[in-house]
């Protein structure tokens, strides 16, 4: 059959990480082994029932038949508005300070190609997302790691990052509560960000995918709380784990204004929105109770300290997460981060995910989720231990 070439950008794209990593799994369950999966961040709750039954009766909604409008409903934006007030106590303008995103995967990848040039430098955390890399590829800009090492608690050094550096750069990437460290981000860190994005005209890109869920009584800080936020940057919040909603694909854009316009501009050629069944659902879920996010962080609480306490009597070096669903294993001297990934799937059947596979600076880790039930994590803790033997 005849193979067509590939445009440039194609080819410049990384590899799928998370593609790669379920293959591997799956060619070990191929075989007839058993696995534990705890190597990805997919929600094992389903979404609470009044917000599938919002969607069931809005679905019957001849409305949302048709073409929704393409830049989303204004009861989805307006719902946005009371959740940044009620939970943040931060004020947005619906019409201006909001995007509608199709999943924030989606706006992470754009923002790239919105704010970047070929050859401009986009700042990124290493470890992180490797979906934050796919978007500066199809730019063709050049991505500057910034390291967050253990004894900075995973926090970028800002003051590490040279000037000519800082100069080119376009886009800074953060992610707090951070995947896959479960570090959070304070105050100070956040006011320093703003200080250097504002003097060196730097574009930041908080994904705040894990908002809600932060540990031992600490709400998780919201980049938009802080003085400036808006004159710099946005902050991307995904229904998928606060609600359980992963498969739903609906996320949005908050913050600077040009930098909404740009997501929705380029939004315009890409989608028509959502299906409106599916935004009135997001809505309902904005603006009802929040009980079930509490009960949700709760659970994931217990989690972590059922695996990090079996781990820890088990002699494995590892530090409770303070928020996200995951927790961050050093891994045991003698191997790197893939050979002990591999030796746990091939020994025990455990699947962890390698710290390389998210950066550089990842290397020396793993990354367990917490989004299995507790028994999967005590069986998970009875293997790690068998392992160590």
């Amino acid at each position: 059959m005849k193979q067509f070439t590939y445009s440039d950008a194609m080819q410049r794209l990384p590899d799928q990480f998370f593609a790669k990593l379920v293959n591997k799994l799956n060619k070990h369950l191929e075989k007839g082994h058993d696995a534990l999966n705890l190597g990805q961040g997919n929600p094992d709750q389903p979404t609470p029932e009044h917000i599938v039954k919002s969607l069931q009766s809005a679905a019957e909604n001849p409305v949302y038949h048709k073409y929704p409008p393409f830049q989303g409903f204004d009861f989805l934006k307006n719902a946005i508005v009371d959740y940044y007030k009620n939970e943040y106590d931060v004020d947005l303008d619906p019409a201006t300070e909001i995007a509608i995103l199709p999943g924030s995967k989606t706006g992470l990848v754009q923002l790239s190609q919105c704010f970047l040039n070929p050859g401009d430098v986009a700042l990124m955390p290493d470890p992180g997302y490797p979906d934050y890399w796919s978007g500066v590829a199809i730019a063709n800009g050049i991505m500057e790691p910034m390291p967050l090492l253990e004894e900075n608690q995973f926090l970028p050094d800002l003051e590490a990052i040279d000037e000519e550096t800082l100069k080119n750069a376009k886009l800074m990437f953060l992610n707090y509560p951070n995947n896959p460290t479960g570090a959070v981000a304070n105050r100070d860190f956040f006011e320093k960000t703003i200080e250097i994005a504002d003097r060196d005209d730097i574009c930041v890109v908080h994904d705040f995918a894990y908002g809600a869920i932060g540990f031992d009584g600490k709400k998780p800080l919201s980049f938009m709380q802080v003085p400036g936020a808006k004159n710099v940057g946005i902050e991307i919040y995904t229904m998928s784990k606060t609600y359980n909603m992963a498969g739903w694909r609906v996320a949005f854009a908050v913050g600077n204004q040009s930098v909404i316009k740009a997501l929705e501009d380029i939004q315009d050629h890409y989608f028509c929105s959502l299906f409106g069944a599916l935004q009135e659902a997001s809505a309902t879920a904005l603006t009802n109770s929040q009980e079930d996010v509490r009960e949700l962080n709760n659970t994931y609480e217990r989690r972590r300290d059922l695996l990090v306490e079996g781990l820890e009597e088990a002699g494995y070096d590892v530090k409770p997460c303070r928020g996200s669903f995951f927790a961050w294993l050093k891994v045991p001297e003698g191997y790197t981060s893939e050979e002990f990934a591999d030796a746990l799937l091939e020994e025990v059947g455990l699947f962890v995910a390698p710290g390389i596979g998210f950066g550089e600076h990842g290397e020396g880790f793993v990354r367990i989720g917490l989004n299995n039930s507790d028994e999967t994590l005590k069986d998970a803790v009875e293997r790690f231990k068998r392992f160590a033997k």
